[in-house]
């Protein structure tokens, strides 16, 4: 692998962050986008809104703001995977608010998983696999 090939984004102006990590990390036109928490995206020590649906929405909110750095869109996004904290109680919910970001026909592969825990005590977080045709 040459260095052309391998890219590790990591953005000032993107999502604040929490851990040690790139925004995401492409190669050869596939991008891994890291998972997004229901963090404020300037301040993560800011209180994470309150319930599944507007924990998602920030989620898909800043999961946005790293696509539109990379200058790719929600079309381009083959795989997501979902990590929940409360399943059964916020599946649907969280169904109805993350599929009105993509294009009916355009669903990407998908993961969700029940955790026993997740960062700050947050609801939902959700990674990406985009591909950007060259």
């Amino acid at each position: 692998m040459t260095k052309d090939t391998l890219q590790f984004h990591s953005f000032a102006d993107g999502p604040d962050k929490i851990a040690p990590f790139s925004h995401a990390v492409e190669v050869n036109g596939w991008i891994e986008v890291t998972g997004q928490m229901p963090m404020d995206p300037v301040d993560n020590s800011r209180p994470m809104p309150e319930g599944i649906e507007a924990q998602t929405h920030q989620v898909m909110s800043n999961l946005h703001n790293v696509l539109t750095r990379l200058n790719v869109g929600w079309e381009h996004v083959v795989r997501a995977r979902i990590y929940l904290t409360h399943f059964d109680r916020d599946y649907d919910t969280m169904n109805d608010t993350y599929k009105s970001y993509f294009p009916a026909d355009r669903l990407p592969a998908r993961t969700c998983v029940g955790t026993n825990g997740l960062a700050g005590n947050a609801l939902v977080e959700i990674d990406l696999q985009v591909f950007r045709a060259k």
